[in-house]
């Protein structure tokens, strides 16, 4: 019988790590404001009272540590495959693409603009609408690996699943997040702004990875970038996750100060969409007869978002102090807490799908 799969230490309590950046960002902003005053103006662009289309210097430079080493993880490659047993990946591209947006801008409206009225004001909920919508519309990407690790998913059909998410993201993150958010929260969202986004935050790093993965392997062999180097580079991404939670944090410090009861409202939405998309995803995969190894990560990429994307993009487009990079971080908050049960569901409840043999 072979051992229940672990995260290991630095995984398992990622919500623990992100809760303590957060709090030491705020009391460094409160401790050190003309040192984090001087951070907060290292940046590029121009911006207006609701949209800021600027680029934070730091932050830039610390989001792109972050998702360069996942976007080496991807071997785009694997698309050749998408004709292997197209029901999973297509019912992940319909959750993915065609419910998780307009659910969640549905949800967060309803919340923020009606249910928890009496407790934001107008202009927080439309920010905390657009950060949830930017949040949901960046499906996962490299937590993916480990959700279906711990699932005992189907690893190769994984990663044809993530790579086509990501070609897809290129093309329908910009349009989908400006036309929701413009519609549900009323913001200002220019096109010019997100596509500067996805060029800076998805284009570059998925470049510079694509052709950095390509160099190594014909270099150093497949077994060694896989064995070796990617190991040695994944705390890179995470401690630049970190480090980024850090600044967010600090820069909001005063916004924050009267309003920790918002990060519990921002997270009841989230946990909503979250448990009502992987429940579609599964329950779909179930219906149609996918097999488990399939089904169990179809519904955690359904579930789990690219909060690094979603923290770059609500940065660029509303700052580090706004209420929508508020949002997204309570995303990172609430992930792995959220996926590990998600994980438990799916492990509980593999005996609902056929097994290989007899799926479709």
């Amino acid at each position: 019988m072979t051992s229940p799969k672990r995260l290991n230490l630095f995984e398992r309590y990622l919500t623990l790590w992100v809760g303590l950046c957060m709090l030491l960002g705020f009391f460094l902003g409160r401790l050190f404001p003309p040192i984090i005053d001087q951070l907060r103006h290292l940046e590029f662009g121009t911006g207006n009272h609701q949209v800021a289309s600027q680029i934070n210097i730091p932050i830039a430079v610390l989001i792109w540590l972050m998702i360069i080493p996942m976007m080496m993880k991807v071997d785009f490659t694997s698309v050749k495959d998408i004709g292997r047993r197209p029901g999973g990946l297509l019912i992940t591209l319909f959750v993915n693409w065609l419910v998780k947006p307009f659910s969640m801008a549905l949800i967060a409206w309803l919340f923020f603009r009606h249910l928890f009225a009496g407790w934001i004001s107008p202009s927080e909920a439309a920010q905390y609408i657009a950060g949830s919508i930017i949040l949901a519309a960046a499906p996962c990407t490299a937590m993916v690996f480990v959700w279906s690790y711990l699932t005992d998913g189907d690893p190769a059909y994984t990663l044809v699943q993530v790579s086509v998410n990501d070609l897809i993201m290129l093309f329908l993150f910009a349009p989908i997040v400006r036309f929701l958010v413009s519609g549900a929260s009323s913001l200002e969202v220019p096109f010019e702004v997100l596509l500067y986004s996805v060029i800076i935050f998805i284009v570059i790093p998925l470049a510079v990875g694509m052709t950095s993965r390509f160099w190594l392997i014909r270099r150093r062999g497949a077994v060694w970038f896989e064995k070796n180097f990617l190991p040695r580079l994944a705390p890179v991404s995470m401690t630049a996750l970190l480090l980024t939670l850090v600044l967010i944090f600090a820069f909001q410090a005063d916004n924050i100060l009267g309003k920790p009861f918002h990060v519990l409202l921002i997270t009841v939405p989230i946990l909503i969409q979250v448990y009502f998309n992987s429940s579609l995803a599964y329950g779909l995969m179930r219906l149609f007869r996918v097999p488990y190894a399939i089904a169990a990560p179809g519904a955690l990429i359904g579930a789990s978002n690219f909060f690094e994307l979603a923290v770059a993009t609500a940065i660029a487009l509303f700052g580090p102090e706004s209420g929508a990079a508020l949002a997204t971080v309570v995303g990172v908050l609430v992930e792995v807490p959220v996926m590990l049960s998600v994980c438990s569901v799916c492990n509980r409840t593999r005996h609902w799908f056929p097994s290989d043999a007899t799926a479709r």
